[in-house]
């Protein structure tokens, strides 16, 4: 097992592992979470704060978990079997679009009871003169909808602009033109 997997398992009660991100310092991190510089190292033995990388895993003093903010989205609790992927699915959200909501998060290292937060759906719905609104869902693509909807895939993307056909979003608004 890599060392920082060792460490986030050994954080002791009372503290949390955290990923370092950049422009992180011992003293930035002590600031943001109400502790000491010295009160990390004791929890951190052996780790160089002149040397902090980018994805290595620390423990942070704290009674419980910060709540990470969230003004354009929802608070969530992470459960068993959780991932990016699926909450993405599940909530209409991409999935980068939840790791940018959750800076110093590792989606390949998400703990049951670990609090994130999942943007809400915020692009503005397309105008659809001559047509009719429709959400991107598992699945979709111009040409499975332009078969469904008796229209051509050319139409579809004049309805369109902007929208990347090889990269639609579940929960993305689109313009079905009729015909």
């Amino acid at each position: 097992m890599d060392q920082n997997y060792n460490i986030a398992q050994r954080c002791p009660a009372g503290s949390f592992a955290y990923t370092i991100v950049q422009g992180d310092t011992l003293f930035i991190l002590a600031s943001r979470y109400g502790t000491s510089v010295e009160a990390i190292m004791a929890l951190n033995p052996g780790i160089d704060p002149h040397r902090l990388q980018i994805g290595q895993v620390i423990c942070i003093p704290a009674h419980t978990a910060p709540t990470p903010p969230c003004p354009n989205g929802f608070l969530y609790t992470i459960r068993s079997g959780d991932t990016f992927f699926r909450l993405g699915q599940q909530f209409g959200v991409g999935v980068d679009a939840i790791i940018r909501a959750n800076p110093g998060v590792n989606p390949n290292n998400l703990q049951i009871g670990q609090v994130i937060c999942i943007p809400t759906h915020t692009t503005p719905t397309p105008p659809c003169q001559n047509g009719f609104h429709y959400q991107i869902r598992s699945g979709d693509t111009f040409y499975i909808l332009s078969q469904r909807y008796n229209v051509t895939v050319d139409a579809i993307m004049r309805a369109n602009p902007g929208v990347n056909p090889n990269n639609l979003q579940i929960g993305q608004i689109i313009c079905i033109p009729i015909r």
